[in-house]
């Protein structure tokens, strides 16, 4: 079993010369040389949480268990969550072991949740298996939601298939310079283009929901309209419309707003604008999706985490 010492040692082998995601570092994770993000071997999480600000159908009345690991694949300078995802200096983090994780997790569904989701993944798949692993040990089986950045390996996605049953992703660019600028992922269009199309071959474009209405298994992609990049948005819109589906869930947000990090850049420094959100929600309409959410502009004031505090979206 993957909770047993010889099954975590094989979980984490691929660690020691680490190529779970696109910039394949070939990092040995268990020194300390470590890649990219940073990341070791254990179990580093910046928080655990009921999370209900998810689309309804994901988190429902009681919210969803999210597992926000920390560190990231990419650096996105606007993101959000950069208390937990900076691969520089202090973050707000929590060594846990696994056992203990996982106590926390059957926690919340003890109290209600249904689902389990993984926020930012994409460099831990390894210790994300092992949570499922162990999970599925004691008796669990929650719906597990794959929320990611959307910089995976197609190959990740295809050994996901039958781990995963609801793929939650950003598809962020389809301009490779935003990518470079913003993210430091130059390449980052034609990756997410091959795992989401990935994500859709497994799931099609509807879900299945339970008798509460919340969904079991599918593909919800989302994407964050960024201000002054009104046309990289139609780009994405573009690109799930006419080499997937019209019929494929969007979750179109509006909620981006200047973090410390950006608030004296010359685009990212202000938040969207009405007219730039409805320009590409006319867009949305005219390629025909008619599944999905969008958001109120006033969004911005209720989606600021501090995982500084226990729960992070909530006072």
């Amino acid at each position: 079993m993957l909770c047993s010492e010889e099954g975590m040692d094989k979980t984490f082998a691929e660690l020691r010369d680490c190529i779970c995601c696109p910039r394949e570092c070939h990092a040995n994770r268990e020194s300390n040389e470590l890649g990219y993000c940073k990341t070791g071997v254990g179990f580093s999480i910046g928080s655990i949480c009921a999370h209900r600000g998810e689309e309804p159908v994901i988190s429902g009345s009681r919210g969803i268990c999210n597992i926000f690991f920390t560190r990231c694949n990419m650096q996105c300078i606007f993101c959000q969550n950069y208390d937990i995802s900076r691969t520089s200096g202090p973050i707000a983090e929590h060594k846990m072991e696994l056992s203990q994780l996982v106590d926390r997790v059957e926690a919340y569904l003890d109290a209600g949740c249904k689902s389990v989701g993984f926020v930012s993944p994409s460099h831990v798949l390894p210790q994300m298996k092992a949570i499922i692993a162990a999970l599925k040990v004691r008796g669990r089986n929650p719906v597990f939601v794959y929320n990611t950045n959307g910089y995976d390996k197609r190959e990740t996605i295809q050994s996901l298939g039958n781990v995963i049953d609801v793929y939650l992703p950003d598809l962020k660019y389809m301009d490779a310079r935003l990518a470079r600028d913003y993210s430091d992922t130059p390449n980052y269009p034609e990756v997410a283009k091959k795992a989401i199309k990935e994500m859709y071959y497994q799931k099609g474009a509807d879900i299945e929901l339970d008798e509460e209405g919340l969904v079991t298994a599918g593909l919800i992609i989302r994407h964050l309209v960024l201000p002054g990049q009104i046309e990289n948005s139609k780009a994405v819109l573009r690109f799930i419309a006419e080499e997937l589906s019209p019929d494929v869930y969007i979750s179109l947000m509006s909620q981006y707003y200047p973090t410390p990090a950006v608030a004296d850049h010359p685009t990212l420094g202000r938040c969207l604008r009405r007219d730039e959100y409805e320009e590409v929600v006319k867009e949305f309409e005219k390629l025909g999706f008619h599944r999905g959410f969008v958001q109120e502009l006033s969004s911005p004031h209720h989606y600021r985490p501090d995982f500084m505090r226990e729960h992070p979206f909530e006072p």
